[in-house]
């Protein structure tokens, strides 16, 4: 059951809280919803509540007795409806789906504006949101997306040996003494070291682009590199896409963890110039920690006053 006042203004923009909140809607239909979807969260929405219009923000909190959120970098819409949500009153919860940038997805233009409190779906974002918000209130909630993908993975069809799916993510800036944006920079990464994962021969790479991802954006990645005779993934859902994989890679979108609930071989992209991924789960392979690997780091820093 979803716990706070209804009828709930639920508020998304981005696909991944978007997705953890709209399977605690399927579970519970009775909750009245009042319900604000923009950017690729729309996408979902429409696809499992056809024929229920989305609102204006003002509306809804107007009618609303409380407020369910996503937490996404890719708009302010969530941001502002905490802020509307704290003017009026009303008590909110927002949930955070995956493990880094945790004090980020509540701050707009300087301004900091937090939930009354705080869902996630497991043991190590409890505890780091625990230690990155002390004294707000963090709740634990069962993972009934990851549970249904995983089911979902299940009965999609037989794994094709040799293919590797990577789930491509917007990173958006180049890591320093790079020039280009990092999201290339890991598929780089990939296609030169695509041997170390071990798949089955022929390999099969299928690039699946990030739901806010342009069309488009990796069509001139693929002609350049003509010898992978890589191609986009054009599987009609991510758990069809997943369970057709022998391999899933991606720099540390929180698909990855999708695909090890799923028992699959999963690795992170990230180059030697990037951070380490951040993402906690065990079983994941780091393809910058294999031995052999030989790849540009960042270029050093210039000297200071120069």
């Amino acid at each position: 059951m979803i716990e706070l006042p209804q009828p709930v203004a639920v508020v998304c923009h981005d696909a991944g809280a978007a997705n953890i909140i709209l399977a605690e809607l399927q579970a519970d239909p009775a909750c009245r919803v009042l319900p604000v979807i923009q950017g690729p969260a729309l996408k979902l929405w429409q696809a499992l509540r056809r024929g229920k219009p989305v609102l204006d923000l003002d509306n809804a909190l107007d009618q609303a007795r409380s407020l369910l959120s996503g937490t996404g970098w890719a708009s302010d819409l969530e941001h502002r409806a905490r802020q509307g949500a704290r003017a009026r009153g009303l008590p909110s919860a927002a949930v955070i789906d995956h493990w880094v940038n945790y004090e980020a997805r509540f701050e707009r233009e300087g301004r900091v504006v937090l939930p009354g409190e705080i869902w996630v779906t497991d043991d190590d974002a409890l505890a780091l949101a625990g230690r990155t918000f002390p004294g707000l209130p963090v709740r634990r909630r069962d993972n009934l997306y990851l549970q249904a993908q995983a089911e979902a993975i299940t009965q999609a069809g037989a794994e094709q040996p040799g293919r590797v799916l990577y789930l491509l993510e917007p990173i958006r800036f180049s890591w320093p003494g790079l020039a280009q944006a990092g999201e290339f920079e890991a598929l780089d990464f990939l296609a030169a070291h695509l041997n170390k994962l071990g798949a089955s021969q022929p390999v099969q790479l299928r690039l699946r682009p990030h739901p806010s991802d342009a069309p488009g954006k990796y069509d001139a990645w693929l002609a350049a590199h003509p010898q992978l005779a890589a191609t986009l993934d054009d599987s009609p859902t991510l758990a069809a896409a997943i369970a057709a994989a022998q391999w899933v890679v991606g720099c540390e979108t929180a698909a990855l963890p999708v695909a090890l609930g799923a028992g699959k071989k999963a690795a992170s992209t990230l180059p030697p110039a990037a951070p380490r991924c951040r993402l906690p789960h065990q079983g994941l392979l780091h393809l910058r920690d294999l031995p052999g690997m030989s790849w540009p780091a960042a270029a050093p820093a210039p000297p200071a006053g120069r």
